[in-house]
């Protein structure tokens, strides 16, 4: 994953719930909430994407209580969402332009 690539959907989430602190099982509880059950998240997945985050300075560790590591996202991890956010909206207005709104099957 590099700064132009596209997020996958679970990075994508992580970034979202981390406009606040949160530590990895807060961050598995807010996607799964947000996303309405629809994406779930596991540990692995959780920790392996916040050491890669981390790495790459779109999140920050904010506090350590000694068990639970919180994390929150940069700048540079916001303006990664909003790259998101607009790669998005661009497949979604070229989609409706192509099938003219049809209702999906």
């Amino acid at each position: 994953m590099d700064d132009k690539s596209p997020l996958t959907e679970g990075v994508y989430y992580i970034l979202l719930s981390l406009y606040e602190p949160r530590h990895g099982y807060g961050i598995m509880q807010f996607v799964s909430e947000l996303s309405r059950g629809r994406v779930e998240l596991g540990p692995g997945t959780i920790y392996g994407a916040i050491k890669t985050l981390v790495k790459r300075k779109w999140i920050v560790a904010v506090d350590e209580d000694g068990r639970k590591k919180e994390y929150v996202i940069t700048d540079a991890g916001k303006q990664m969402v909003v790259s998101e956010m607009n790669r998005l909206y661009e497949l979604h207005t070229n989609g409706l332009l192509i099938t003219k709104g049809e209702d999906a099957l």
